[in-house]
């Protein structure tokens, strides 16, 4: 007895009434036909009417101009010139101009002119090192020095003789390096086979193996006669392969437009 589905809802599985875009492998309607209206991006398979266009919109005209028939001249405008009789307007009352302001007697302080206008005691105080001190390359008293009245090269004094001592010399010596001359060990014995009698020589080396073929050969267990399928018929064979869907859109990548 087959099981019953169990389903959720009134939805059961059916096939679209119509075809729709996951039944197609193409991209769809992207790539749509190109327009037959306008002048830019038309059907080159369709005729094409004349198109025109607006004109741009003029600068205004310049000053030199006629004003137009909307001129107006003002009343007091005549043909010598404009009348003299007297025009007055209301304007805003002007601010008043910053005048000097002249300081009072409150703003001096005379107990601060100190110097200036009283007698003080001199007075002197601690600074740092000028900088032109270091300008001046005078030399001092310890820059000059006499010349030395001991060894043999005095300058104004006479010198009495005298004596140095020197280092052990190495040659003749007691630690005198003697490994520089050559000794027995150093030159090299001839062979005696070669200016007397050479004797036979003989060696040891490694077993040989006898020759032969070295392929591997396979053993009995090697072999599964009950996988051989040719010298007799085969039954058919099958296999659980992918579900695939009907419904699944192709990956669209890198679309040029």
């Amino acid at each position: 007895m087959a099981t019953e589905e169990v389903w959720v809802g009134s939805w059961r599985p059916h096939r679209p009434r119509g075809p729709i875009a996951a039944m197609y492998s193409s991209p769809g309607p992207k790539y749509a036909l190109p327009g037959v209206t306008g002048l830019n991006c038309h059907d080159p398979r369709k005729w094409k009417a004349p198109a025109f266009s607006f004109g741009t919109h003029h600068r205004q005209f310049s000053s030199s101009c006629s004003p137009g028939p909307g001129y107006l001249v003002p009343s007091n405008i005549t043909r010598a010139g404009r009348d003299g009789t007297p025009a007055y307007s209301l304007y805003s009352r002007p601010k008043d101009p910053l005048l000097f302001q002249t300081p009072g007697p409150g703003r001096y302080s005379p107990e601060k002119a100190g110097k200036m206008t009283y007698y003080s005691a001199p007075a002197y105080s601690l600074s740092a090192r000028t900088k032109e001190f270091y300008n001046d390359q005078t030399p001092g008293p310890a820059a000059y020095m006499l010349p030395s009245v001991l060894g043999p090269n005095t300058v104004n004094k006479l010198s009495a003789p005298n004596f140095s001592l020197t280092g052990r010399s190495k040659i003749g010596s007691f630690h005198e390096d003697l490994q520089k001359t050559p000794g027995p060990g150093t030159y090299r014995v001839v062979d005696p086979a070669v200016y007397k009698h050479k004797p036979p020589q003989y060696s040891m080396t490694a077993r040989n193996s006898m020759p032969g073929d070295t392929t591997k050969k396979p053993g009995p267990g090697a072999h599964h006669p009950e996988q051989v399928t040719f010298t007799r018929l085969k039954p058919p064979s099958f296999s659980f392969g992918v579900r695939h869907s009907e419904f699944i859109a192709p990956l669209i990548v890198n679309i040029t437009d």
